[in-house]
């Protein structure tokens, strides 16, 4: 169990979010107090001292921190090379502050899998949390729409049992513009409004296809997982484009965008 304030980290392919936990948030899910994003590819790291300076009780980015200082960083990672990154600047700028790493082990979860070590970290956390947020003797469905989109089934009885993963909508963006001639780029990283199924050209029609097909594909499977179940799933989303899709499931889908986050706090309080 660790001691708060705390920052916990989600180091992604295409960002790194930190957001700062102060303390116990009662029953409910651990919200951050701030949030910060970097890109995952180049991330900008001077910015976290500034960001820090802004909450009370933090050491100054512009001095070492203090030998006393009670901050502790709880990373999970599924970008190496960014992760190698924080912890190389943590440790020359805050030398004196607790970094852990989180691995399947550390999770306050059952995995149902032969290699839970194989198996993202970031998916596990998010089983974290969902298992926070679904009433006891339910199931859960969670969907991360992010870099990939992930989507895993936990049991009523709180296990995570596994799931699929498919392109995520900016990644498949990116193949069908790098391995065609003509199909132009497009921004697809948000989506605050789904498009228009009717393309009316052709970057129109290249967001129509991804989004919609990203949207069929997650409903086939949240279906598939369903099938042997004894009772309905609850569904909980995360990720860019999270609110649009789970508005498109309907009201029984929850998006609740940190908690990628939220999971690694549970983790650290317990």
């Amino acid at each position: 169990m660790s001691s708060f304030p705390i920052i916990a980290v989600d180091i992604g392919n295409a960002r790194i979010k930190l957001g700062l936990f102060r303390g116990d948030c009662g029953d409910a899910l651990p919200e951050p107090e701030r949030t910060l994003q970097l890109d995952g590819r180049r991330p900008e790291l001077e910015k976290i001292g500034p960001w820090l300076d802004v909450a009370d009780g933090v050491a100054s980015h512009n001095s070492v921190a203090s030998h006393n200082s009670s901050l502790s960083w709880w990373i999970a990672s599924v970008n190496r090379p960014g992760c190698t990154r924080l912890v190389d600047w943590l440790r020359s700028r805050r030398p004196q502050e607790r970094i852990t790493l989180l691995a399947a082990g550390d999770l306050p979860l059952t995995v149902a899998l032969e290699r839970p070590d194989m198996v993202g970290v970031d998916r596990l956390i998010d089983a974290v949390a969902a298992n926070y947020l679904r009433q006891p003797d339910r199931p859960a469905v969670v969907v991360d729409v992010g870099t990939a989109i992930t989507v895993d089934l936990v049991s009523a009885d709180g296990v995570f049992q596994g799931g699929s993963i498919l392109p995520g909508i900016a990644m498949s963006a990116r193949a069908m513009h790098e391995f065609t001639d003509l199909l132009p780029p497009v921004e697809m990283s948000e989506l605050g409004t789904p498009p228009s199924a009717l393309g009316a050209s052709t970057v129109e029609a290249i967001r129509s296809g991804l989004f919609w097909g990203a949207v069929g594909a997650i409903r086939q499977l949240i279906e598939q997982l369903s099938k042997d179940l004894s009772g309905e799933p609850q569904m909980f989303l995360t990720g860019g484009a999270g609110p649009a899709v789970a508005e498109l499931l309907g009201p029984a889908a929850l998006y609740v965008p940190h908690l990628t986050l939220a999971g690694i706090a549970l983790t650290a309080r317990l």
